[in-house]
């Protein structure tokens, strides 16, 4: 069944305190809509529960990428195009940039948010993985006033978070200190383009002499929430990257992971896949050691 515009409520407040006052008033109740990529999925399905929406696609301070000397704030309005096309994010936050692109197609790019996709908390968007990586942060703002959660706690379960009721997502910060590393994603769907992802990698790593001075691992669609794989890094840091390190990770990313089965996939497969991008990654590690 489609829905009825009728049953529904769609305000333009205009400013971010008017925003923040309505989610006050009636916690809960309001729903903030930027690009609506999302939403309006379930809208056009009738299938939408929040009844009454903010419309934040305007407001300024949303919409800003601002560069600090230690680290690039961005709106959380700021769209997919505008990840892929800003010079400091293409440059120093290459594995968010290319995310950016994986992100449905030219018109979602268009309207898509990163704040949107994170707030939606799909363990299957693209953006997720790179984002534990980089350690972003985030700045949840209400009445109340304003905190600051780092991003690998936002996510406390599948689609639920930290952010409450009366909070809305004012921008996600990343640290400017990963410029020496060598970056890796890779991104396996049913096509090359507008496919969810049946696992997604983004990678980050540090290699001299053969060995691994430090690494950076994060996947998606295969647990409730995106995920940092912690140990597998802990058991390649400082590691000598030979067959038997690899076949190690493999195993051990195998271990930290909790796939499913979906109409995507199947979680067999997704802890196939998953092992073998991180191999894949070591790889990468290793040629760039020998040509360095």
């Amino acid at each position: 069944m489609r829905a009825d515009p009728a049953d529904y409520k769609l305000v333009s407040p205009g400013n971010l305190q008017a925003v923040l006052s309505l989610l006050a008033d009636e916690p809960a109740q309001w729903l903030p809509i930027a690009g609506g990529t999302d939403v309006m999925v379930l809208y056009s399905a009738g299938k939408l529960p929040n009844r009454k929406l903010i419309n934040i696609w305007s407001i300024p301070e949303l919409r800003r990428i601002d560069s600090l000397p230690d680290r690039i704030r961005i709106g959380a309005a700021c769209t997919y195009t505008t990840l892929r096309r800003n010079e400091i994010i293409l440059r120093e936050f290459p594995l968010l940039a290319l995310a950016a692109s994986w992100t449905g197609g030219i018109a979602n790019q268009n309207r898509g948010t990163l704040g949107g996709n994170i707030a939606n908390a799909s363990p299957a968007a693209d953006s997720l993985p790179a984002l534990l990586v980089y350690d972003a942060e985030l700045t949840l703002v209400s009445v109340r006033g304003e905190r600051r959660v780092p991003y690998r706690t936002f996510h406390m379960g599948y689609k639920k978070t930290a952010l409450a009721a009366d909070e809305l997502i004012r921008d996600i910060s990343l640290p400017r200190k990963f410029s020496g590393y060598i970056p890796h994603a890779r991104k396996v769907g049913a096509r090359n383009a507008q496919a969810i992802s049946k696992v997604c990698l983004a990678a980050l790593g540090q290699v001299s002499n053969g060995t691994i001075r430090a690494v950076r691992l994060a996947l998606g669609s295969v647990a409730p929430v995106p995920l940092r794989l912690g140990e597998t890094e802990q058991l390649l840091t400082g590691g000598k990257i030979e067959l038997s390190l690899i076949n190690a990770a493999r195993k051990s990313v195998i271990q930290e992971i909790r796939p499913i089965d979906d109409i995507r996939s199947t979680a067999r497969y997704r802890a196939s896949v998953a092992a073998n991008l991180v191999a894949e990654f070591v790889e990468k590690l290793a040629v760039a050691g020998t040509n360095a």
